[in-house]
């Protein structure tokens, strides 16, 4: 089936930002898992499996559209050094996801490309309910813990 030229290019640009968030959580995931925080090494790790799930969806639509997965472009990550910042830079990272993807939803209503909506429509929920939620959550512990408590916490 040939797909809207429109859906194609948003599609391809989400894909873009979902591979790049799954090689930021992985790195950092992995920087979690050296220093001993446990907990952190598991839910980021676990989001880093969420990116990959959504450029799965997002490789699978484009083909169904007869496009070309572009797998050798992606957007620029951005790796931590400390705890908050890593965190900081990844919700940075889901709040740009979130533009991203209300934007590819409008295109698609437009375009009348409802399956890709609804899609795109599941990628947000998991993006704004769990990604960016948990990790607005987590910079406010350690806002009101203090950071050594939370790192305590995580080990």
């Amino acid at each position: 089936m040939q797909g809207s030229e429109k859906v194609l290019q948003q599609l391809s640009k989400l894909l873009s930002g979902e591979l790049a968030a799954r090689d930021q959580y992985f790195t950092h995931s992995r920087m979690y898992l050296d220093w001993g925080l446990n907990k952190l090494y598991e839910r980021i790790n676990h989001e880093m499996q969420d990116e990959t799930q959504h450029a799965a969806m997002l490789i699978e639509r484009i083909l169904f559209l007869g496009g070309t997965p572009n797998l050798s472009v992606q957007d620029a990550i951005n790796i931590g050094k400390t705890v908050p910042e890593m965190l900081q830079n990844d919700l940075d990272y889901e709040y740009k996801v979130m533009v991203d993807l209300r934007e590819a939803i409008a295109v698609c209503e437009s375009e009348q490309d409802y399956h890709s909506r609804n899609i795109l429509l599941v990628i947000l929920k998991d993006t704004e309910e769990d990604h960016a939620y948990w990790l607005e959550k987590q910079l406010k512990l350690i806002a009101s813990l203090g950071l050594q408590n939370y790192l305590q916490s995580q080990a």
